[in-house]
This record gives C-alpha cells, structure tokens and sequence, in this order.
C-alpha cells in the first residue's frame, strides 16, 4: 500500500532542504518523550490539589493578612512549580533528538511562565508586567530547548544582534528585556519580603506597637537597599555613573526636599523615643483624636467626627502636644453642674455621685467624685470629676450620659436646676410732661 501523498510531499521538502527525514526510532522518542510530559503534567495536578490547601495554611500562618493574594493561590503555584521542576530533571536525564527537546522545551517554558505570572499576580503587580515576565521567560527556556536540538540556532543571540548605543554602551532587546524582567522580580521580591518580615515583627510580643513600627521602617529600608545594589551588581552598572546624580540629589536634598527629609528624621525620632505611638489620643493645636498610622511624611490623626488630620511630622516635634495616653489611659472628665440654693445640697450631690458612677465608662478606680467649686450670683456651682480609660471614644458623649442621668434623678428628687435671674428696682418715676 503507498503512503498518501502529503507525507511524500513533506518528505520531499525535508529532504531538499537538507532536513533528515525523522526514523522511527526518533519518532518512538518523541512519542515517549510526549507521554513522560504528560505524566508530569498530570503529577503537577496532583500535587496542586493534594498540597495547596496545607501549603495556603501554612502561608496564612507564616504571613497572615499580608499574603493575601498568594494564599489562594498556593495549589497553583505548588502545580507549576512541580511541573517546571520535574521537566528539568527529565531534560537534563537524558540526550533527547531535536523534536523531543523543542517539546521539552516548550512544556518546561509554559511551565516557568505560568509559575510566573501567578507569583507575580499574587503579590498583585499589573497584568501587563506579569504578562511581560512570563514571555521573556518562556523565550529563555525555549531558546535553551532549540540550541540543545539544532546546537546552531540560539535564539538569544539573535535578539542580542538587534538593538541600539547610547554614548558608550549597548542597548539590545535582549538586554532591555533583562533590565525589565531583573527590575520587575527585585520589586516582587522586596514586596515579599517586606510582608514576610512585617508579619513577623507584628507577631513579636516583646515590642510595643511604636517600636514595631520602627523595625518595619528600618526593615523595609535596608530591603530597599539591599535589592538596589543586587540589582547594580546584576545588571553590572558602574556606580561611578551616578557620581553627577548623587551631587545634584544632594543639592535637591539641601534645598527643596529638606522638609520632606526634616519629616522623614522626624518621624523615625518620634517611634524612638516612643512619644507618640499608634493608638496615642493626641490634642495638636485644634485637631484632636486618635493616631491611626505614623508615615513617612505625616502622622494621620483620626477625629470623632471620623475626618482624617494628616498632621506634618516636623509639627509634632516642634509644636506642643498634648498626649492623653502617653504613660496612662486613664483621663479625668470634668463635669460643671449647677443647682438652686435652695435645694437639700447634700442630697443634690449624692445624686451627681450616683449618675456618675451608673455612666457605663466611668471608672470604679479611680473613682468618681464631686466637688463644691463656688457660689455663684444665681446657682451652687459644682464640678463633677469623672476617670475614663478609652479617651479615643471621646470626652462629650461621657458628659451627655451623666448629665442625662442626673436630669432625671433631679426631676425624681425635686432638686431645682437655677437660671440666672434679675431684681430691677425702681426709684422714681417722672411724672409725664403735659399733654404728653
């Protein structure tokens, strides 16, 4: 029986382009080499679906709420991963023929780019970026596969031909594609880190929140440091370069960025000496609430009225500030309350006692107590002192809530609430002029 005529055809061309027309015993590779790919596809799967549950777990534990976005993703990243790996160890096991190699190849880039693209997307970088990463990648590893089959086409080399000089120095697509995936990957990685080191440091129980904040800071810094130079000593960058860039910083520094600077001094000063802490009641000139966060820049001040004071860090340190929760919570109330002179005094302040000890955030200790301030043209003037432990839930509702109790307990009890009042005494009267 003779072969239909498209497989003659085929044969044909490889043969007058110089192509050796595959044996079968090269097709017998690429048919075990197509199955071995599968198997550990299909292993991948497996170890996706058994492991990702434990592995998320286990991220949650390690991270907490800033791994967030790789949580979920755990089963998927354990399937690529699995996959990239074991395609390695069966590329390099044994010397495939060029069909089975470029088929490796392609399965182990899709592999590394989908284990990508899902890392970079759990620590939420732009699709477009994720995208960009995964192709390079997949370029790379296939180009590795195509060498090894052909051992004369190198695909890398052939986008370092194209490109462009600048002054002295070469700009080619593989070069720029280089520069973009390093840059990318040292931002995931301080982004990991950062949350990796951030949880840990908020999990210590031997720093309080201020000095917490401080090390997180510090951490965040040096990580930043230390992926600059990596990324220096892996793109290879003379420092000498920025020799004229750190001079002109400087100056920028020294005179339009000194107040961005005086606050960024400014605010690590104040999480070392621990003056001002996150969760602090802090009375700043007439902005008055609790800390929320201390930035970089400013420290945000979060108000009863629920409005947000981002409030300069340099004013915290030169202006006065009133701190209601420095070194204790606890913060007397002052409440004015007058009654009618003629009314049983002693009665009338067991009755502000006794409010004030019912309000729900009074305190029991220190405990509440009254005093006679003065006599006043038209009341008995006395001030009710109060301990509350919460000044961030704010100081009005507290006098609302006694002085509401002691309304009523002065209607059940009789006792007068005055208002100012006038005597005019006449002492004489003209008569009206005639015919007024």
């Amino acid at each position: 029986m003779r072969p239909a005529q498209p497989l003659s055809g085929i044969a044909d061309w490889l043969a007058e382009n110089g192509i050796a027309q595959p044996t079968t015993a090269d097709m017998v590779q690429v048919a075990v080499a197509l199955g071995l790919v599968l198997a550990i596809l299909f292993c991948g799967w497996v170890v996706g679906r058994y492991a990702g549950d434990r592995l998320e777990a286990l991220w949650s534990r390690v991270v907490g709420g800033h791994g967030e976005g790789l949580a979920p993703r755990m089963g998927n990243l354990a399937r690529h991963a699995t996959a990239a790996l074991l395609l390695a160890l069966m590329s390099n096991a044994w010397v495939w023929n060029g069909l089975s190699a470029i088929g490796i190849g392609l399965a182990m880039g899709a592999a590394v780019a989908l284990l990508a693209r899902t890392l970079l997307r759990g620590l939420q970088l732009p699709r477009q970026l994720t995208w960009l990463v995964a192709a390079v990648l997949f370029v790379v590893v296939l180009s590795g596969a195509i060498r090894n089959a052909t051992n004369d086409f190198n695909l890398l080399a052939l986008l370092d031909t194209v490109g462009f000089s600048i002054g002295d120095r070469r700009y080619s697509l593989l070069s720029l594609a280089t520069i973009a995936v390093a840059g990318i990957i040292l931002f995931a990685l301080v982004r990991l880190a950062n949350r990796v080191i951030g949880h840990s440091i908020a999990r210590a129980q031997s720093f309080d929140p201020a000095q917490k904040l401080l090390i997180q800071k510090l951490a965040g810094i040096a990580v930043l440091i230390a992926a600059f130079f990596v990324g220096i000593d892996f793109l290879q960058i003379d420092l000498t370069t920025f020799a004229v860039f750190g001079g002109a910083l400087g100056l920028a520094v020294g005179f339009g960025l000194q107040k961005t600077v005086g606050n960024l001094i400014a605010g690590i000063i104040l999480l070392m000496d621990r003056s001002i802490k996150p969760g602090d009641v802090i009375v700043v000139g007439d902005s008055f609430g609790w800390v929320n966060k201390i930035g970089v820049r400013a420290v945000s001040v979060i108000t009863r009225d629920g409005k947000e004071h981002l409030i300069p860090n340099e004013n915290l340190m030169t202006q006065e500030v009133e701190n209601w929760s420095y070194s204790d919570r606890n913060v007397r109330v002052r409440i004015p309350v007058g009654v009618s002179y003629s009314c049983d005094l002693k009665l009338a302040q067991e009755l502000m006692l006794r409010a004030a000890q019912e309000s729900p955030r009074v305190l029991k200790s220190p405990k509440p107590n009254v005093w006679l301030e003065a006599f006043g043209e038209s009341s008995v003037d006395h001030e009710v002192l109060v301990w509350i432990n919460d000044p961030e839930g704010g100081v009005g509702n507290v006098k609302s809530d006694v002085l509401n109790r002691l309304w009523h307990l002065f209607q059940e009890n009789g006792i007068e609430i005055p208002f100012p009042q006038r005597d005019v005494h006449v002492k004489s009267w003209s008569a009206p002029a005639n015919g007024a």
